[in-house]
């Protein structure tokens, strides 16, 4: 329930990227908890975020076809496009980059997720990783959506 996540923007591409996934995601609020409906492939879900930063609560759930389709009826007005590529890193972890379109067209964003802060803290990031933003609310995907890619 508790996700430990590193988000960074991303400098460079890694060559021989994996197929990407396809995602769009929309938002029914932001504040003061972010509710958002998800299509991940044939994946649906809704997820609930509580918390800013490194660790946050995240309930997510799957919603059958006829739940997503009215839930997004309401929140397409803040919508994400991206391409999700899936990149093994060293000690068994998962880079998650994401490659956006649409509005966000040409911004990329990467994130790790931890099983325990320990993991979290000891993260070294590649040399493809740029900046960290983790600690930035304007790089969630929420504000994101909301705001656009900050100047």
């Amino acid at each position: 329930m508790i996700e430990r996540e590193r988000r960074f923007l991303v400098d460079e591409l890694p060559a021989d990227l994996p197929e990407p996934t396809e995602i769009v995601q929309a938002y029914l609020t932001t504040r003061p908890a972010t509710v958002r409906v998800r299509r991940e492939g044939g994946r649906r879900t809704l997820t609930i975020k509580i918390g800013s930063g490194f660790a946050r609560t995240e309930i997510e759930r799957e919603l059958d076809a006829d739940e997503f389709a009215a839930l997004w009826a309401v929140a397409e007005e803040l919508l994400i496009e991206k391409r999700r590529h899936r990149v093994p890193l060293a000690g068994g972890l998962l880079a998650e980059l994401d490659l956006f379109d649409g509005d966000l067209s040409g911004r990329r964003i990467v994130e790790v997720e931890f099983a325990d802060d320990a993991s979290a803290a000891a993260f070294e990031p590649p040399a493809w990783f740029g900046t960290e933003v983790t600690d930035d609310p304007r790089y969630t995907n929420a504000a994101l959506a909301r705001h656009g890619w900050p100047d």
